[in-house]
Parts: C-alpha cells; sequence; structure tokens
C-alpha cells in the first residue's frame, strides 16, 4: 500500500469505514493521514517475520493520535503452519511494548486472510484458538470517539458577504449549535448570539450536529475572521501562545530550536517556532535522548511557541482540536497533540532576539506605512481603521500620529521649512525604532514635501515601506475640517496652513492611493490591507488540518 485507501462495509450492528493505510516508513505521512480520523485501528502483524521495528513505530503514531482502541491481527498464519507458539510469542512480545506506550490491545487474533481464517468464519486449521473473529472484534468495539457530546468547536472557514448579512461559514467539529445561543470566536474573545441558519437551498434546522457544516448570521456585527474557533462561553477553548506538545516529525530536515515554521490547526494557520525541547525519542527503541533538533522519524516532547495567540485544547480534553500539524517549506513535515498549558512565566530565551525570531514571534515582517495627504483627507480616520484590523487579526501594529508627535517629541519645533523638515526626519526615526522590534508602523504625518518623504524612505530602506496617498480634493477637505483649522486659516488666524498658503507635493508613484472622496472607509481599510499583505507575508494557499 502507498496511499491511503477507504473501504466501506457493514455488519447487522453498525457501518464502517476501513482505511487501509501504508505501513512502510517512506509512507509514514500518508499512514498519519489515514489514522488521524480512527476512531479504532487494527494493526497487522506478518506471523512469518514478527514484531518489525515498523511495527513499534505504528504502535507509537497511534499513541501519539489517540487511538486508544486497538486489535491486532497476526496475519499469514498459514505460513508458520498455524502454530499456536509463534502466535503466543508474537502476542507476548508486543503486549508488553504496547504497555511501555500506555496501550493495550483489546484483543490479538491469529488470522490467515489469503484463506478467510478467522477473518469472518472462524478457522479449523487453528482450532486452539477460541477467541472473536475479525468481524467479532469490530462489532465488540465500543464508539468512545464520541465528540457529539463534547463542547462546541466550530473553526471558522469564510465569512461571506450578501446583501446586508454577513454569513459565517465552517464545519462543527464537536459539540452542536442551535439559533438564540451565545457565542463567543477566538482568539479575540468578541461574543454575540446565533441568530439564524442560512441554508440553500432553502432548509430549516433547528440544529446543526457534529461533523455537519454550517452557514448563519449573528445578532451584531462583530469582527469574525477565518481561524477563529466558535465556541459556547461557558465552555470555551484555552488562548495562548505557548504550549507542550508530543510531536512525531517526518520532515526531511531535522526539526530544530528556534526555526519558523507554519502551525495548522483547524483553520488556524500561524508561524510559530519551538522554543524548548524536553525529550526525543527513537520511535523504534523508545530509547529517550536530549538535543537541539529532532531527527526524522522521532518523537519528541517539546515546547511550541506561536506568533499569535490561538485558541486549543488539550487533546485529552478535546481532541478536534488537541492536535495540530506542523508544516516546513510549504510540507506536512509533523504533526502531534497538546498536552500541557505554558504559562508565560515559563517562558525562556537565551542571548540577543534576532529578527527571525520577531517574525517568527509575530507572524509577520516589520513594515512602514507613511500616510501622506491634507488635513482632513481621512489620513487619522483611515490609520486607525488599518491599526484596529490589524490589531484584531493579532499583528503587532504601532501608530506614530503627527499630532502626538507635535505635542511631545517635536513641541520645540515651529512651522518653518526647516522645522518641518525636523519633524518629518523625528517621526521616521521613531518609525524605524519600533519597525525594528517588528512591528508594523502606521505613521500619519502631511510631510508636504516629496524631499523630505523620500528621505525618509531612503533612511528607513531596511524596512519595506509603503507610501499612503490619502487623497481628496481640498474644498472636500474644507468641508470636513475635523479640527477647525481650515475656518481658522480664512478667519486670518493661520499663516501658512498647506495646500492653501503653504505647498503640498502629491506623490507621483504612490504604493496605495486612496479616495477617500470616491470610496468608504471599509473599501479603503481593505485596499490598505491587501498592500500590507503582500509587503509583509508571502501568499499562501488556504487549506485546513
Amino acid at each position: 500500500t502507498i496511499d491511503t485507501t477507504r473501504i466501506f462495509f457493514r455488519t447487522k450492528k453498525r457501518n464502517y469505514a476501513i482505511i487501509d493505510a501504508p505501513g512502510h516508513r517512506e509512507f509514514l505521512k500518508n499512514m498519519v493521514t489515514g489514522a488521524a480520523s480512527a476512531s479504532a485501528a487494527l494493526l497487522v502483524i506478518d506471523a512469518q517475520e514478527g514484531v518489525m521495528d515498523q511495527s513499534r513505530r505504528h504502535a507509537v503514531l497511534l499513541s501519539l493520535l489517540g487511538v486508544k482502541q486497538l486489535v491486532v491481527l497476526v496475519n499469514k498464519m498459514d505460513l508458520v503452519k498455524y502454530d499456536a507458539a509463534t502466535f503466543q510469542r508474537i502476542e507476548t512480545e508486543y503486549t508488553a511494548f504496547l504497555a511501555s506506550l500506555g496501550l493495550k490491545a483489546a484483543r490479538f487474533i491469529p488470522i490467515a486472510a489469503r484463506h478467510g481464517d478467522n477473518v469472518v468464519t472462524r478457522s479449523q486449521a487453528m482450532a486452539w484458538y477460541k477467541g472473536l473473529t475479525v468481524a467479532e472484534a469490530l462489532d465488540d468495539l465500543v464508539h468512545v470517539d464520541n465528540v457529539a457530546g463534547l463542547p462546541l468547536r466550530m473553526p471558522v472557514s469564510d465569512i461571506y458577504r450578501f446583501d446586508h448579512r454577513r454569513i459565517i461559514a465552517g464545519r462543527v467539529e464537536s459539540g452542536s449549535l442551535r439559533p438564540g445561543e451565545p457565542l463567543v470566536f477566538l482568539p479575540g474573545g468578541r461574543s454575540t448570539t446565533v441568530r439564524a441558519f442560512e441554508d440553500w437551498p432553502i432548509t430549516k434546522r433547528d440544529v446543526v450536529p457534529t461533523g455537519a457544516s454550517a452557514g448563519f448570521t449573528l445578532e451584531e456585527q462583530i469582527f469574525v475572521e477565518r481561524g477563529q474557533i466558535a465556541a459556547h462561553p461557558s465552555h470555551a477553548p484555552r488562548v495562548g501562545r505557548e504550549f507542550r506538545a508530543r510531536i512525531f516529525w517526518l520532515g526531511r530536515e531535522p526539526l530544530a530550536l528556534g526555526r519558523s515554521y507554519r502551525l495548522r490547526l483547524g483553520t488556524q494557520d500561524v508561524p510559530a517556532f519551538v522554543s524548548r525541547i524536553h525529550s526525543i525519542t527513537d520511535a523504534d527503541t523508545l530509547a529517550a535522548t536530549q538535543g537541539d533538533s529532532v531527527p526524522k522519524d522521532a518523537v519528541a516532547d517539546i515546547v511550541l511557541r506561536t506568533a499569535a495567540p490561538i485558541a486549543y485544547d488539550l487533546h485529552h480534553e478535546c481532541p478536534v482540536t488537541g492536535r495540530f500539524a506542523i508544516e516546513d517549506g510549504e510540507r506536512i513535515a509533523g504533526g502531534g497533540i497538546i498536552t500541557e498549558e505554558v504559562s508565560s512565566s515559563q517562558a525562556t530565551g537565551k542571548g540577543r532576539v534576532t529578527p527571525a525570531e520577531r517574525i517568527a514571534r509575530h507572524g509577520h515582517g516589520p513594515a512602514i506605512l507613511w500616510f501622506t495627504g491634507l488635513s482632513g483627507s481621512g489620513k487619522s480616520t483611515l490609520s486607525e481603521s488599518v491599526e484596529r484590523r490589524l490589531f484584531d487579526s493579532g499583528k503587532h501594529v504601532l501608530r506614530v500620529d503627527g499630532d502626538e508627535l507635535r505635542s511631545s517629541l517635536s513641541r520645540d519645533l515651529a512651522f518653518t521649512p526647516e522645522a518641518r523638515a525636523e519633524s518629518v526626519r523625528r517621526a521616521a526615526a521613531v518609525a524605524g525604532l519600533f519597525a525594528d522590534t517588528g512591528a508594523i508602523v502606521l505613521v500619519t504625518l502631511i510631510a508636504p514635501l516629496a524631499a523630505d518623504r523620500e528621505k525618509s524612505r531612503r533612511a528607513l530602506a531596511r524596512h519595506a515601506f509603503l507610501e499612503v496617498f490619502v487623497d481628496a480634493p481640498l474644498a472636500v477637505c474644507e468641508s470636513r475640517d475635523p479640527k477647525g483649522l481650515y475656518a481658522k486659516v480664512r478667519r486670518g488666524e493661520i499663516r501658512e496652513f498647506t495646500g492653501i498658503s503653504s505647498p503640498y507635493e502629491a506623490p507621483q508613484d504612490p504604493e496605495v492611493h486612496v479616495r477617500t472622496d470616491q470610496v468608504d472607509l471599509a473599501a479603503a481599510t481593505e485596499q490598505v490591507l491587501a498592500a500590507i499583505d503582500a509587503a509583509v507575508r508571502e501568499p499562501r494557499e488556504d487549506w485546513e488540518v
């Protein structure tokens, strides 16, 4: 077997889906794919070969994925002449190994699959075996993977906008969802109530059970985005940036301390790095070692730190949101289960903080956005909206406001051309310091002269720099006049004022050009956010784990 295959059948008791997963070590990723969604496992051992390395490795994977129900099939008994002693030797050896992992097989069954011995009917050649057949053993398994009785967990897949409605879409991974129920979306923590389900074709549902997809509207229009988990406030998942986990590593390169990876949990997709490796276990021998990296096919007890807060559960609390996958170089390279929450007081680090560590922590690189435009064009309003969106999505964002600088760092400056140039220089210096910490910095400063803005761009060349031209005609700006400055100019109370008595040199080739007299705030915000996304993070495919 190379790929995973699903085979469906049924007995008098229940329906089954057999996931045929490959056993060879080169196809362990495919086995993980199959085992991750299984309620129980049939582990096959060749009677002629006995307990091999891959038999041990499979058991380690099953324990890691939380598959607790296990039936061991000792196959090809015909090749050892249906010898009871061979079967008992394998059973004794493998039982001891399973016990070291905290696993216990429900039963061992000797079979000869080619001839059908002990598969559905009892074997005449193995009259010494008095236990159940494979079919009977399956019917004897208990359905313990009942996530329907667990708290609600619905990862948000997308938000759709139809007319005035914003429809939240996702799949209920555990629990159930009903209209009128209170919800909290994590991370973020905003709460509201389910208004109604939105189905097509039109059907009326009173409840969305575990395993079903849902689209619904909310009573209040709160900010919700892909990756958040919807839950009932009384039984919400944990939220944090650091946790302890057991992982199985399958990557081409070793899993290394401090290196940035992608963590996928539900629809959440965040950068993460290994902050600590407690132990490394050889999957074949179970020998534990210490080290700064985890080699391929090894199990490790590690601490993972994510760039932004994520919502999660401990695996024993809720398996569907207690397991994750790790991506390295756009390939799934490992997976694991969350075993323990790590408090901020337990976080450790050594030496100088590097730019790579800051990117891993924040989930993005630094950038500086310089919002320029006439007074009243909407620079502050737009930058505040962008700041809110970035902040709510877990980004490290700071705003440098020209008016605030004037009343603090630059209060000694007048409004002469030289003083204006110095004001721009100071703003650029402050923005650079903030960006050095990995932040996305939003500077709102008129900076009327193109030469001064170009000097700032050159001084900040070490970071992504985006000039945002917030453009509106002078008449529109004057009609807005949020600070009453234009009225003072017209009364002669202000002599030098940009755009009227002092020149404003509009950007000729800005990275972002927003016409605030032609688009609303929401559209303008999306325009700026798209530019930021392109600047600080390479576009990636959206998909679920």
